[in-house]
């Protein structure tokens, strides 16, 4: 397999929209993390994204579609229908106040929609990301684009075209050239975790359910549409970052409650610490502390690239002081314990 990371020049971008025309595999940006894309109207491209990643063929993709033409109800009706049937009304509410950006709906699927995207689930997941370079290739292609994050299944999501290039660069080998890689790099996330995925597939029995929590929250969302949203506690809808064990680092991942003054560490412990908490170090002897950014949209836009950062570093264990309660944390909270799930596996 050969891997190449190219620019966001409009040679580059048209470079890349050719690749997916015939069936090849990018990595391109959103503003959440970086995709790894495939057309999603193609079973045949959508597979190689299952075997390149190591991805269980069941676990359903994320549709990136491009941006309706104006931001109306019946231009973003325009957008769904290829991909969605039935689809109320709460869909194009939330389409009008957060497309393009980091909300995925889960809806019922149109009857086209193909078995390799949704993991043969009659739902799927849809999103318009916001992120210029994205959203020409997708106006380019004319479709929607299947991309799931651009790392091997359950490991450290990319937020970089450099963090992608690392992911695949070791498994190249074990790829024929079929499965050519080209990297569009438009420098880092914006946002640097996931989107909120809202589930809109039983409203009339469970109204509106979050599945996975983003940085657009729950009050966000009813602030900006008027609408009532729950959580979800006992989840069967498929969706893509289901799974306790993900986005996780190889080095051990332990999150603590107890504050630095009262943990006690082996003198020849090769570990870290790390909080976004106010704390006092000065009886700290023999451990590096690394502080974290103490509102949660800057510690999100770091969190993966540190993670990357510190598994180089051969540690024994990465301790991570538990983050505050705060609804705002909701969405590291549930990465990071996820991360902690997984942590520790090659």
């Amino acid at each position: 397999m050969n891997i190449e990371i190219i620019g966001n020049s409009s040679i580059d971008i048209s470079k890349s929209v050719a690749h997916l025309i015939q069936d090849g595999l990018i990595g391109f940006p959103t503003e959440t993390v970086y995709g790894l894309g495939a057309r999603a109207d193609h079973p045949e491209a959508v597979t190689k994204i299952f075997q390149l990643k190591g991805r269980p063929s069941n676990h359903p993709l994320i549709v990136h579609i491009p941006a309706a033409k104006e931001n109306t109800d019946f231009y973003w009706m325009t957008q769904l229908e290829p991909w969605a049937r039935d689809i109320p009304s709460e869909a194009l509410r939330l389409a009008q106040a957060f497309w393009p950006g980091p909300l995925t709906m889960i809806l019922q699927k149109a009857k086209g929609v193909i078995d390799e995207v949704t993991g043969g689930n009659e739902t799927v997941g849809l999103r318009c990301p916001n992120q210029k370079t994205a959203l020409e290739i997708l106006k380019q292609l004319g479709t929607g684009i299947a991309a799931p994050s651009a790392n091997r299944f359950g490991k450290i999501s990319p937020t970089n075209a450099e963090h992608v290039y690392e992911e695949f660069s070791p498994i190249r080998s074990s790829f024929s050239n079929e499965f050519d890689l080209l990297i569009v790099d438009a420098g880092e996330c914006e946002i640097g975790i996931e989107s909120t995925i809202i589930d809109l597939t039983n409203i009339d029995t469970h109204g509106l359910r979050i599945l996975r929590p983003g940085m657009i929250s729950v009050k966000e969302i009813e602030d900006k549409t008027g609408l009532i949203v729950g959580k979800v506690a006992d989840n069967k809808v498929a969706h893509s970052g289901s799974h306790l064990a993900h986005y996780a680092p190889m080095t051990p991942l332990k999150i603590i409650e107890s504050p630095l003054a009262q943990l006690v560490f082996q003198p020849s412990e090769n570990s870290i610490y790390l909080s976004v908490m106010d704390e006092d170090l000065t009886s700290l002897q023999n451990i590096p502390v690394h502080p974290l950014p103490t509102d949660a949209k800057s510690l999100a836009k770091i969190i993966y690239a540190l993670l990357r950062e510190l598994d180089k570093k051969s540690y024994k264990t990465i301790y991570l002081r538990a983050l505050p309660q705060d609804s705002q944390w909701d969405a590291i909270r549930d990465r990071l314990q996820r991360a902690a799930t997984g942590s520790g596996r090659s």
